[in-house]
């Protein structure tokens, strides 16, 4: 009976002892999934953070810089199409034999009934004396015109255009436009004499404030004009400017011809974005402010840290049910070691269900099930690796080919062709022997180029010089080590595909370089290219070639990977109408065995 009691308690205990086993293993693994989980998650939070804010940072200034450009590009085209109208008046001035004619004052009032922007167009003598004029104003009789800022700049340097600030007209009897002058300096044919004068422009100042008044950069920024003197020629605000209820902090623009910079103005971080306008010489200034930007990284932040916690949460709830199934397998496992110490040996221990146990067998037997695939799959590589090579040998001494060469050399021979019989001979004997290259899968650069343009010669004479070809390559790259026959099947297919059909000449260049530490193949027509339903199918081999080689295009692709890896192979751009482009990537080798070729070309 005592034996019986102590037995009792240590069983009671030993449930106990297994009760709590399970419960710590599964507070350690929901504890640590999920300590791993938060600080994972924070630390991809930060990251994150820090990434977007950078890029939101970023993107402000760069939508800053497009702006202004773009605003630099409208005032740039504006004011070259007003220099274009006062070179066009110069040459009229230059060409007309004697400035009374009527011939200028027409021409002044076409481009003025046809440009709405311009004001006035006038032409004064260097004693500032108007000779021209259109709308005929008269002067302002207390006005002298040699003062005028505009008439002093270009009598000075009549070789310059000069652009004036924005400012009211004032020279004219009843008239207060404000406009923005373009004078220069001009030869006048005056009484069969050549005198000095100034040409003037007035532009309506209103175009150049349509061009800027919708420009803003968030809510509060905005984009304003100052000219060479750092006078503003533009301000959205122009009037609180003109009252002094509004500044702007010129002596650090004074300090950037261009770019941009960031300062702190009555307590604001902003941005400064500074563009030089062409010919005048103005600066476009972009005002955006940072507190803008720094609201956005503000929602980006929130966003993330609601992603945070709801993740935190939703990690919580998997590892506590991750946690409970993983101990209990544990939990089954152990009683039946308990049973197996015990001496009961005629038990299954070979759990089966939901267990570690019995996924760990499934995965071993699924490993081993993958690696009896895996070696199946490489020896059925190997097999179609092989039978590639020996396709793409027998296919390059194609019978059909073989028949047609010799065929055209009859025909020459029988028309008394001598030359043309000599180099497709040659050219034939050489083609075939770089094909069988000794047996050799592997040959150089060098050896690849001089087949294709064994080739090519071959086909140029039996396609009557129906198209040219170039061949170019770097010297480093002749030095590699490549495939043999891979570019013969892509030639034979511009051919075929590309150039027959033609009704012009058709060019086919090759070029091979070193580029991104890999060796490249270029090979381009100017055929009759393919659809994109026919380029996306072609590697797959779903496009068959009526006439083309026994390889083709999807045979050297497949090649080139089985050698190599997915990473090389084939790249095909092609365009209805416009050509075809292949790009070959092959991994960047040396040939060795170069000097064996050299002594067989001797021999």
């Amino acid at each position: 009976m005592k034996n019986k009691f102590i037995e009792t308690v240590k069983s009671k205990f030993a449930f106990l002892t297994d009760s709590f086993k399970v419960r710590s293993i599964q507070f350690v693994i929901s504890l640590s999934i999920m300590l791993i989980t938060i600080i994972s998650m924070t630390f991809i939070g930060v990251i994150l953070y820090s990434k977007v804010s950078n890029l939101a940072e970023q993107n402000a200034i760069i939508n800053t810089r497009q702006i202004i450009d773009q605003v630099n590009t409208n005032l740039d085209y504006y004011l070259r199409s007003m220099m274009e109208i006062s070179n066009y008046l110069n040459e009229v001035i230059r060409n007309d034999a004697d400035i009374s004619s009527a011939n200028l004052k027409d021409q002044m009032d076409v481009i003025l009934n046809t440009r709405k922007d311009i004001v006035t167009l006038a032409l004064f003598s260097s004693e500032g004396k108007l000779l021209a004029g259109v709308p005929f104003y008269k002067i302002k009789d207390d006005v002298d015109m040699t003062e005028q800022e505009w008439f002093k700049a270009p009598i000075k340097e009549p070789a310059n255009l000069y652009f004036s600030s924005p400012h009211v007209e004032n020279i004219y009897k009843g008239q207060h436009s404000w406009v923005v002058s373009l004078s220069r300096g001009v030869t006048v044919n005056q009484n069969g004499k050549k005198v000095k004068g100034v040409l003037l422009v007035d532009m309506n100042f209103s175009t150049i404030d349509q061009l800027c008044q919708k420009v803003n950069f968030g809510k509060k920024g905005y984009v304003y004009i100052i000219d060479s003197n750092y006078n503003i020629v533009y301000h959205p605000q122009q009037q609180l400017i003109n009252v002094g209820l509004k500044k702007e902090n010129l002596d650090d623009v004074r300090e950037h011809v261009f770019g941009r910079y960031f300062d702190n103005y009555n307590g604001e971080r902003r941005l400064i974005t500074i563009e030089t306008v062409n010919y005048c010489r103005w600066r476009i200034v972009g005002i955006a402010y940072m507190d803008e930007i720094a609201a956005i990284k503000k929602d980006i932040g929130n966003y993330i840290l609601y992603l945070l916690v709801f993740g935190v949460l939703f990690v919580m709830s998997i590892s506590a049910f991750a946690s409970a199934k993983i101990s209990q397998p544990i939990k089954k496992l152990e009683k039946s070691m308990k049973m197996v110490e015990q001496g009961k040996f005629d038990i299954n221990i070979d759990i089966k269900g939901e267990t570690e146990v019995a996924q760990l067998s499934k995965a071993f037997k699924l490993m081993v099930a993958r690696i009896k695939q895996l070696m199946s799959q490489i020896v059925l590589e190997q097999e179609a690796k092989r039978i590639s090579e020996l396709n793409a040998l027998q296919a390059q001494i194609n019978p059909h080919f073989l028949y047609n060469t010799l065929d055209s050399v009859v025909w020459m021979a029988e028309n008394g062709k001598s030359d043309d019989v000599i180099t497709m001979t040659v050219a034939l004997a050489r083609l075939f022997r770089i094909s069988i290259s000794r047996g050799r899968n592997i040959i150089s650069v060098r050896q690849e180029l001089e087949h294709a343009k064994n080739y090519l010669v071959i086909q140029s004479i039996r396609y009557k010089n129906k198209f040219k070809y170039e061949i170019k390559a770097q010297e480093e790259a002749l030095k590699c080590s490549t495939i043999k026959l891979i570019l013969q099947p892509i030639i034979e297919n511009s051919i075929y595909h590309g150039i027959e059909y033609m009704p012009d000449q058709g060019f086919i260049k090759i070029s091979v370089s070193i580029k991104d530490g890999k060796l490249l193949y270029v090979i381009s027509d100017n055929g009759l290219g393919m659809d994109k339903q026919t380029l996306d199918s072609l590697l797959s081999g779903n496009v068959k070639s009526k006439n083309g080689s026994g390889v083709g295009v999807k045979n050297v692709h497949e090649r080139i990977q089985l050698y190599y890896g997915k990473e090389y192979g084939l790249q095909i751009e092609s365009e209805l109408e416009v050509g075809t482009t292949v790009y070959i990537w092959l991994p960047l080798n040396r040939y060795e065995k170069e000097g064996d070729f050299q002594n067989d070309k001797k021999k």
